[in-house]
This record gives structure tokens, sequence and C-alpha cells, in this order.
């Protein structure tokens, strides 16, 4: 039964929508403009959310002028990953055309078209909640002209507007990825004075409220959760004819970098873990290069030699919450693959979220 409806802007390949869907959501506009990235969106939401592809409303530009952003069908949620673009240091003083020539001026076109639009026709929906996500130095960017210009947009237009930055390694995943997460309510739509964040889950799924009690009650995870074991690692590496450990070359340079960069005194070069490590380093876009900031330690296993590897693509989206195991798959190169939950959102993250987004902000 589907509770609520919602739109999946640079929707990537589907974090926020298994997380919506989760939770009652029904899909009924999504964005995307990297080829490949669809391809694997339309290969797992073809059969949850198949209207949204026979519909015609997988949309592959937002930017596209041929778009009009109030022919989206009416949805309560707007979930968006969207990139980190300056604005203008005139910020403040240009309101809405400041954020002109970025991605954030798609999303707060397309709420102020159903805004306007609703002020022509009362049964068009006027947007109640908005989830975005960005990079943990979001609040930061432009000395902080970013966010504030985003905020002063979103009160503008008659939202209230929360933040936090949220970690993945709270949420059940051993991953350190701090991300953080703007909420907005519309004051008309939504009687609510604030949002609770959750900070994280308990061994017991429940939720963490309180920020400073998050290290101490959040579920103990550890690397070895999300890796195959040898022998499946060896089923994937001998039906697809490859290693993911990696070359003596590549593992000689790692090793020279690193002690380049500790005689320079700073931290840079490969990080490395094994199955009984908390949680990883946080898996990026440029993972497919050389996998340095997460290589998994092959000591005396059977059969290989004594360097470390990368993670399958698999143990990737596991690291990222999604449900490779149930239903879940992955259609492209590992190089793909790899890019693709580097840029993603963590699902357990984003899940908790929109659960408490429908209790708290859709009385649902």
């Amino acid at each position: 039964m589907h509770k609520f409806k919602f739109i999946d802007l640079f929707a990537g390949i589907g974090g926020f929508h298994i997380a919506m869907h989760e939770n009652g959501g029904e899909c009924v506009f999504a964005s995307e403009i990297d080829k490949f990235a669809r391809q694997t969106y339309e290969h797992n939401f073809s059969k949850i959310s198949p209207e949204l592809f026979t519909g015609g409303h997988f949309n592959q530009d937002i930017t596209d002028s041929a778009l009009v952003y109030s022919n989206i069908p009416d949805f309560d949620v707007l979930c968006a990953g969207f990139p980190c673009q300056p604005f203008s240091h005139a910020g403040l003083k240009k309101g809405f055309d400041d954020t002109r020539g970025t991605l954030f001026f798609n999303i707060k076109e397309i709420i102020r078209a159903k805004i306007e639009a609703n002020k022509l026709d009362k049964k068009v929906a006027i947007p109640r909640v908005l989830l975005l996500e960005n990079v943990k130095g979001f609040r930061n960017h432009d000395k902080g002209n970013t966010y504030k210009v985003i905020k002063h947009t979103l009160n503008d237009l008659g939202y209230e507007v929360a933040a936090e930055v949220l970690n993945s390694k709270h949420f059940g995943v051993p991953q350190n990825r701090e991300r953080i997460f703007i909420v907005a309510w519309h004051r008309d739509s939504v009687k609510k004075n604030d949002f609770k964040f959750p900070f994280g889950l308990t061994q017991k799924d429940e939720v963490i409220y309180e920020k400073e009690k998050r290290d101490e009650l959040a579920k103990k995870i550890k690397v070895g959760d999300i890796l195959l074991t040898n022998k499946e690692l060896q089923q994937f590496e001998n039906r697809d004819n490859k290693t993911y450990t990696i070359s003596e070359k590549l593992w000689e340079g790692h090793q020279r970098r690193k002690i380049m960069h500790a005689e320079k005194g700073n931290g840079f070069g490969y990080s490395i873990f094994n199955s009984q490590s908390s949680y990883t380093s946080t898996i990026s876009a440029r993972y497919y290069k050389d996998g340095s900031e997460i290589l998994i330690e092959q000591k005396g296993v059977k059969g290989k030699p004594d360097r470390p590897r990368k993670l399958h693509p698999v143990e990737a989206a596991k690291l990222q919450g999604y449900p490779i195991d149930s239903w879940y798959e992955i259609p492209v190169s590992d190089n793909q693959a790899y890019k693709q939950f580097g840029n993603s959102v963590s699902v357990p993250v984003v899940s908790t979220l929109a659960f408490e987004i429908k209790n708290q902000l859709l009385d649902l």
C-alpha cells in the first residue's frame, strides 16, 4: 500500500528510491543524467515501480527546457542528492536568482512551479517535505554562503529547514561516511516546529535521537559483515576470469607513496582493513582507479599472493547497505559499479530518515 508519493532527482542508482519505497512511498518521477547509472536504475526499479518507466517519468536531464516542471506528477516528498556548486557572493541580496546556473536552481524551480500551480488550482499538491543530501563540508562550502543561500531560498518558498551531519557507521554499515542531510517542510502543509533527526540505530534497530550517545548505543559492526568468504570471492574470480588482488607494481606504488606522504607529515596513502576492523574509510567515486582508500588484507590466504585486494562490487554494494543478497543487481562493469556505489547514499541512513519523515512530518 502506497502511503505517499515522492520524486527522485539526481537519482543515481536509487538509494533514495529503495529507502522511500520500503517506507510506503511511490516514486512518480525520477531524473538521472548518467547513462550507466540510468541503466542500473531501470534494471532494478522497472519491477517495483513499472509505471515510472512506462509512463515516461524517468527523465534524463532535469535542465531540459522541454520539461515543464508543473507537469511533473504531484508528490509529497522531493529527494535529491544534488551536486555541490558554488553560488555568487551576492547571494542573499539576489535571493532566488542567485541559484541560477546551479542544479539547486532546478530543485527550487520544481517546488516553485508546484506552489504557483496550486494558487490557480487547489487540487495541485504543494510538496510537503524535501530531503536533500550532500557532502559533509557543504555547510562550510564557499565560506558558508552556499548553505545560507539554500536555506534562505527554501525559507522564502515557505519551508522550515533543519540539517545534520549523519555517519553511516552508526546505522549498521561498517563505513565511516559522513554526509549532511537537509530536511525541509512546508509551513502551511506541515504544522510542526521541528524535526528530530535520527543519529543511529541500536542493536535492536531502535532509533537513537541523542547525538552524544550515538557512539555508545549504535549497533556493533565490523568489516567482516560485508565481506565475501574466500570461497565466494574465488567463485566470482573464476566465473569472470579476473582477480581483485592488486598487482605487485600497484602495491609497491601504494607503499612508496605512503612513505613519501608520511615524510611530508600528511596522512595520505592507502588504507588497509581486515574482517575485524570496525569500519572502512569512505568509498568514493574514484575507487575504481586504484582502490587505495579501502584495501582488504589477504595475509595467509591459500592460493593468494600476500598482497591486499580491492572490494568486489558486491561488497561495495553491501558497504552502502544495498539489498544485493535479495533483489538488487549490478548490470554494469566493475568500474561503473564502483563509481555508482561511491556516489551513492548509504541506504540504511536514508531509510531511517524516510521512516522519521513519514512519522514526524507526514503523520502516516
